[in-house]
């Protein structure tokens, strides 16, 4: 399966490289490979930079390394279930991964299986793109309650992420209160408000069964600053207020000034405000709708207690919310902090920014330390590790693709070494090697058991049983 969609080539050259990807070792057959790359991490960064390397790099070989079992990282574990057509860029990264010198090593985590340097020493480049999994806190009293809970883990727990199955979070009240109002924090509103069938397309099973019990009714989603700052997207709000038995419910309060402001502000902008004010006009006092949309401008989380949460009342100064002297409560049976993500430092090698959750970079290029700001020649970031948790796929994309070039360049004018040959990693290295040949194992066994529930795929969600399902 692993060989579909290649280039044709001869008997016995065949043969070799079947025997190679049955021991999981990289392989140069027929390629005149004298450039490799590791990329650390298979999200859409790393498959976006594989995909530009292999075209525009002759002799080169891509190998990522990726610490879960199955590759797409984000797309797979952090796109909303009722989005599967953004999900379609999965077939692009297959396209990638199909390419002759392209390999996929699975279950192999930096810092953990494999060093930096062990990276370094066995590759002409090393590009880290494993993204940002950890949550900015509140720094608030009390965050730490039973029912306070990271949106970000809330979205691993209905994708199916291996350790989120067991989160457990509390839909028996009939209030949740969202702080943040980004995309992730729309997409958990959508996910808590949408009738069940809807969700049906790609959520866990258990997550499901769970939703089905929910008792949640209304769902707020506070923001700092006003209605001209909001992250979120039009996409998503007309999304959002296109949801079948769902009632939005704005301040009108929230948008005293805001009419006037209209000619001055840039299109997209301008259009997600239209569409604000156009459903505020139109709303009813009426509250038939037995569920609630709820968005709250210019207030900041002050104190949690109980299932009620403190907000002090913001005021803006250019573009700033500053804290006023009047706070209000509000109710919260669930509170989900939806605030920003940063990433962690794997391995102790690299240059890494811990007030930004960040690598120190210059576009790309990784720096050997942030005073001198010298470039670590060989070591390149991309994605969110890189940039901070900024934009959608499409951003991303452009990222990538520009750090790739970026890597490409340096290989060419030789400010990267590829003089002397590098082996790449062994599969002797690791006991458990995932390769792509076992993840369209998984991918298939996926498919076979979502079938059996009407669904394009249920996911497996624990490690050793996809390590089992691909034969390891």
């Amino acid at each position: 399966m692993l060989i579909s969609g290649r280039l044709a080539i001869s008997a016995n050259s065949k043969q070799m490289w079947l025997s190679a990807i049955s021991r999981g070792f990289s392989s140069d057959v027929g390629s005149g490979a004298t450039k490799r790359i590791c990329i650390v991490g298979s999200g859409p960064a790393g498959f976006y930079a594989a995909q530009y390397i292999l075209k525009h790099l002759n002799g080169s070989v891509v190998d990522v390394i990726e610490k879960l079992p199955v590759p797409f990282g984000l797309v797979r574990y952090g796109v909303a279930p009722d989005h599967p057509e953004v999900k379609n860029v999965i077939n692009t990264f297959t396209k990638t991964a199909e390419h002759k010198n392209f390999n996929f090593w699975g279950n192999v985590a930096l810092g953990k299986d494999v060093s930096l340097q062990n990276l370094r020493e066995r590759y002409h480049a090393v590009l880290l793109t494993y993204g940002a999994d950890q949550d900015r806190q509140l720094n608030i009293p009390n965050e730490d309650q039973p029912n306070v809970l990271s949106a970000r883990k809330f979205v691993e727990w209905y994708n199916g992420l291996p350790g989120a199955q067991h989160l457990n979070p509390i839909l028996g009240g009939q209030t949740v209160t969202i702080l943040g109002q980004g995309n992730v924090a729309v997409d958990v509103a959508r996910m808590l408000l949408s009738p069940l069938d809807v969700l049906r397309v790609d959520t866990t099973e258990y997550a499901l069964e769970t939703l089905s019990r929910s008792k949640v009714e209304q769902v707020y989603l506070v923001g700092r600053r006003g209605p001209l700052q909001a992250a979120f997207t039009i996409k998503e709000l007309r999304e959002m207020l296109k949801l079948p038995n769902v009632q939005t419910l704005w301040r009108p309060d929230d948008f005293t000034d805001v009419p006037a402001q209209i000619p001055n502000l840039q299109r997209p902008r301008k259009r997600l405000t239209e569409l604000m004010l156009k459903s505020l006009s139109e709303q009813s006092a009426s509250t038939s709708n037995k569920k609630q949309f709820l968005p709250i401008f210019l207030r900041a989380p002050k104190f949690i207690k109980d299932n009620k949460i403190e907000l002090t009342v913001t005021k803006l100064q250019n573009d700033i919310a500053v804290p006023t002297n009047r706070s209000e409560h509000l109710q919260a049976d669930l509170l989900l902090r939806s605030i920003g993500y940063k990433s962690t430092c794997v391995d102790g090698g690299i240059c890494f920014d811990k007030r930004s959750g960040c690598v120190y970079n210059e576009y790309g290029r990784v720096l050997k330390d942030a005073a001198s700001k010298t470039v670590d020649k060989g070591l390149y970031v991309a994605g969110w590790l890189g940039t901070g948790p900024t934009g959608v796929i499409l951003t991303t994309m452009n990222g990538a693709f520009s750090v790739a070039k970026t890597i490409c360049d340096d290989i060419l004018s030789n400010e990267v070494d590829t003089s002397k040959a590098k082996l790449g990693l062994e599969a002797k290295q690791f006991k458990r090697l995932v390769t792509w040949s076992h993840w369209e194992r998984i991918d298939q066994a996926e498919m076979q058991a979502g079938q059996k529930l009407c669904k394009p795929r249920e996911k497996f969600v624990d490690v050793e049983e996809m390590l089992k399902v691909a034969g390891l």
